[in-house]
């Protein structure tokens, strides 16, 4: 790839995975409300314990394999469409497969700014990193590279949600996605290299902090 090539994927893996993309992440927290209200989450160094555990035995974990599994697809419909349904199935909570479908669809439908065939090649319901690798695929960006811009753009809202939520301070936030960094960049490296196989999480509690969520009265995000 030309240094053109690799400006113009870097300039889009930015604009895709922005905050100011409009898939509306800024509503969820993934269950991290319902922690922090049971107090499992309390503060910064809480914070960074839950995301450390969601890199790397939770759904963060699942959705950078799914990821990296859409972008080997290569565009092949068939296979899309299994990944769609896998990725799916595995949302454990109404609120997560909520939360996977909504953005996936909202990225989809943004992302046609770019045109490109990719797009009639995937189902009408497609989750998130599985809509996200497909695109990043087709526009010849790595799969490492699109699921470390992914997992900082997720927990890069992780904190905000954190932040909002009263566990930590802006400075402290910042402090935990520099310190979280390699890590990121080791799931990235290892998801790339992953197959479906390697799918599955241990994170019992923050599983049942999502499906205690979806009862929770009062509320600042949707998941």
């Amino acid at each position: 790839m030309s240094a053109s090539s690799d400006m113009q994927a870097l300039l889009r893996l930015m604009a895709w995975l922005s905050p100011a993309f409009p898939v509306g992440g800024f509503a969820y927290s993934g269950g991290l409300e319902r922690a922090v209200h049971d107090r499992l989450v309390t503060d910064a160094a809480g914070l960074e314990g839950w995301f450390s555990t969601l890199l790397r035995c939770g759904t963060l974990w699942n959705d950078a394999v799914l990821l990296a599994a859409a972008a080997a697809a290569n565009g092949e419909g068939e296979t899309l469409a299994e990944l769609s349904e896998l990725g799916l199935a595995l949302a454990g909570s109404a609120e997560r497969h909520l939360e996977t479908l909504s953005l996936g669809k909202a990225f989809l439908s943004a992302a046609t700014a770019w045109p490109h065939p990719v797009f009639e090649a995937l189902p009408k319901d497609c989750p998130y990193p599985v809509a996200v690798g497909a695109v990043a695929s087709a526009h010849g960006i790595q799969p490492a590279q699109a699921v470390a811009a992914f997992l900082h753009a997720g927990l890069s809202q992780g904190v905000s949600a954190g932040i909002r939520l009263g566990v930590c301070g802006q400075q402290q936030g910042v402090e935990i996605l520099a310190r979280l960094e390699p890590l990121m960049a080791e799931m990235a490296e290892r998801a790339a290299r992953a197959n479906l196989d390697d799918l599955g999480t241990a994170t019992v509690q923050a599983d049942i902090a999502s499906l205690r969520h979806e009862t929770q009265v009062s509320r600042l995000f949707r998941s």
